[in-house]
């Protein structure tokens, strides 16, 4: 799925409107994660009611204020606006996290025409591997919400990172989904490892004491015979 975006710019609805364009900051923001793209148009009644529905579902699954650990989610908005002004009134009303193409950008097209959508609004919303899970998410999200996150997440097989809830992370983002999996793992061969080193140390201090007290009790005979012998001098 990532290829999928390589060698495009994606913008950050922030106020700054953000640019990624490096393939490491590509990689890191949609890699091992469900990844939503919406295409809809100004113009269109229904995406202007189905906005606040989207915006309020995508806040549940990544806003802090809403969920302590974000979902491995990824919204791209697709705009099929014929002006750059209808691109941007259609960004002032979406979540700030949220990505877009720049308006000048063709591939915004091309999107289309691969996923073949006709319709707006139509949410597409593709696996990590870049299939398609739902070609159309737009319904399953007015009636269900947030939940059917989870139906998506167990079809695409993501391990969440939120189980590891001891762990600093550096950067979320450059953090492989399976790392979690990996650590504990390594956790549990370090202390495997730490036993049997134990079990070792302490088996060869016992053996030292017995052979200790093995060269204690002969050095205590030795030295009785010798008084033994120096008494039958006198």
């Amino acid at each position: 799925m990532v290829d999928l975006f390589l060698n495009r710019v994606l913008v950050e609805n922030n106020w700054d409107q953000d640019e990624l364009n490096t393939e490491r900051e590509i990689t890191g923001i949609l890699e091992n994660r469900i990844l939503m793209l919406f295409f809809a148009s100004s113009e269109c009644e229904e995406c202007q009611e189905f906005v606040p529905v989207l915006n309020d579902f995508f806040k549940r699954l990544k806003d802090p204020a809403y969920i302590e650990y974000p979902k491995l989610l990824t919204l791209i908005y697709i705009s099929l606006d014929q002006s750059e002004e209808q691109q941007e009134r259609v960004l002032k009303e979406m979540h700030k996290k949220v990505l877009f193409l720049a308006f000048e950008d063709p591939y915004r097209k091309e999107l289309q025409t691969m996923f073949k959508v006709k319709d707006v609004p139509t949410v597409v919303v593709l696996r990590p591997n870049g299939s398609i899970l739902s070609p159309n998410a737009v319904q399953d999200i007015c009636r269900f919400g947030s939940d059917c996150f989870h139906n998506w997440q167990e079809s695409a097989e993501l391990i969440e990172r939120s189980f590891m809830l001891n762990e600093e992370f550096d950067d979320l983002n450059l953090r492989s989904a399976t790392d979690p999996v990996r650590r504990l793992k390594y956790k549990t061969e370090d202390d495997k490892r730490k036993r049997r080193w134990w079990k070792l140390w302490g088996k060869k201090g016992k053996d030292g004491n017995e052979g200790e007290e093995e060269r204690d009790g002969a050095w205590d005979a030795k030295r009785k015979e010798g008084d033994k012998g120096t008494w039958r001098r006198r």
